[in-house]
């Protein structure tokens, strides 16, 4: 594990701002120009999840298996998104809906609360 749990959920939370704003954009593909960028910001997204599911895996707390089960159900989604040939801001703006996506969002918004 390379980064730190700060550092991983920095890079789910400014990574769904940057969809959000890619999804708005209205394009058909992520080839061209700058499109490469939401490739890299979903492949970050996916490595913080899998270290963030990995760090707490082995924690006792009684939050921590349910943020493990999200970052697998968005890694998994954000695996769909990242195989396909052409990422529309379509594909992006229902990945930025999936329930999975928002879960761990919403777990790592009250992890942050409560570590230092």
């Amino acid at each position: 594990m390379s980064n730190s749990l700060h550092e991983n959920i920095e890079a789910i939370e400014a990574g769904y701002e940057f969809l959000l704003a890619y999804a708005a954009q209205g394009r058909d593909s992520d080839k061209g120009q700058g499109g490469s960028e939401v490739r890299t910001t979903l492949s970050s997204m996916l490595e913080a999840a899998a270290e963030i599911g990995a760090r707490l895996a082995d924690d006792d707390g009684v939050f921590s298996p349910v943020i493990v089960d999200d970052a697998r159900k968005s890694g998994a989604a954000i695996s769909l998104v990242l195989s396909q040939d052409k990422i529309s801001s379509e594909l992006v703006d229902n990945l930025n809906a999936s329930i999975h996506l928002r879960a761990l969002l919403t777990d790592l918004f009250l992890l942050s609360e409560t570590i230092d």
